[in-house]
């Protein structure tokens, strides 16, 4: 994904309630009444102490119906929600719709409040990002030239923004048509292997492409992502997913097809094209980021290219293996 501006003090917006601590819900109101029309929001006040570090928050609704004798510290959150201001926009986004917020407060390093990040803010980066993320997922440059892809691009615009992938594709197709092609004689002699050739891609570009979600998902919210741990977790998840499934799928072509070493070719062919599969959708994203590009560029056609064909690869070398030692061929 394209790295979203951060945001900074211009798109912050400062003309908000602020009140002090101390003060009553009177005088919030009061505050309100007189100055309503001037604010450019009034979905919440924010409380501040005198060095004018936001100190909690309260909504206007609970203000409205509160005592006004009552001090406001005694109605406010003070359980804050805030960003710096060099907050990226895809995290402030994250925040307010994970936490069900109107607008996020902005501070400095020492919690002097600066601002707010505002709904209509927040809902237009949303848009932007996942149209981002819609395009990406389906092998589109987000821009093309000095033009950016949107649902009013022109006919030429969109064509070269999505050629270099289909191109990309093909060769790819070719290459893993190449694959099956060197394996004629083995398919000839156990015509059942190419029965499951769908199934181990599916499985293969279905776990990568959770993974890819995950991992870019991940770095955009997490910048710093601690990279070890991760690769360890997402290394534990997939050796589970790839012997459950593997299990599965052995017991399904005993069954089906009453050929246990069939069942053994085609269960630990998919039990090493899911690791595979999941380290290269983990690994490429994390790549391209330390390579300062876009790490939704490895989403898509491109891991799913090399994906389709590492598992048919895999497939082809297991069954060899399997047919010789077990001299079916």
């Amino acid at each position: 994904m394209e790295e979203t501006k951060d945001s900074d003090l211009t798109q912050i917006t400062k003309n908000v309630p602020v009140v002090q601590l101390g003060e009553t819900v009177g005088y919030a109101v009061d505050l309100l009444s007189k100055k309503a029309n001037k604010f450019d929001t009034i979905d919440y006040i924010y409380v501040v102490d005198k060095n004018n570090a936001l100190r909690g928050v309260i909504s206007i609704k609970t203000v409205i119906y509160a005592d006004p004798e009552i001090k406001i510290e005694d109605l406010m959150d003070k359980d804050l929600i805030t960003v710096l201001p060099h907050t990226s926009q895809r995290k402030v986004v994250y925040l307010a719709l994970s936490n069900g917020l109107k607008a996020i407060p902005v501070v400095d390093e020492q919690k002097h409040f600066l601002g707010i990040f505002p709904y209509d803010d927040i809902l237009h980066i949303f848009n932007q990002e996942y149209k981002k993320e819609i395009f990406s997922a389906g092998g589109i440059s987000a821009k093309v030239g000095d033009e950016y892809t949107t649902i009013k691009s022109t006919a030429g615009v969109m064509i070269k923004s999505r050629l270099p992938w289909l191109i990309l594709g093909v060769f790819g197709g070719t290459l893993a048509a190449s694959v099956v092609s060197g394996f004629e004689e083995v398919l000839s002699k156990v015509l059942a292997l190419a029965a499951f050739i769908p199934v181990l891609v599916y499985m293969s570009d279905a776990v990568g492409t959770q993974s890819e979600a995950l991992i870019i998902r991940s770095i955009a919210l997490e910048p710093k992502l601690p990279i070890r741990p991760y690769l360890i977790r997402e290394f534990k998840i997939a050796s589970a997913l790839a012997i459950i499934c593997g299990a599965i799928i052995t017991l399904v072509a005993f069954i089906g097809w009453g050929n246990y070493v069939l069942g053994l070719i085609i269960g630990f062919s998919m039990f090493l094209s899911i690791i595979i599969a999941v380290l290269i959708s983990t690994v490429l994203p994390l790549g391209f980021k330390k390579l300062h590009s876009d790490p939704a560029i490895a989403t898509g056609p491109f891991a799913t290219m090399i994906s389709d064909i590492a598992t048919l690869a895999i497939y082809f070398s297991v069954a060899i293996l399997f047919l010789g030692y077990f001299r079916v061929i």
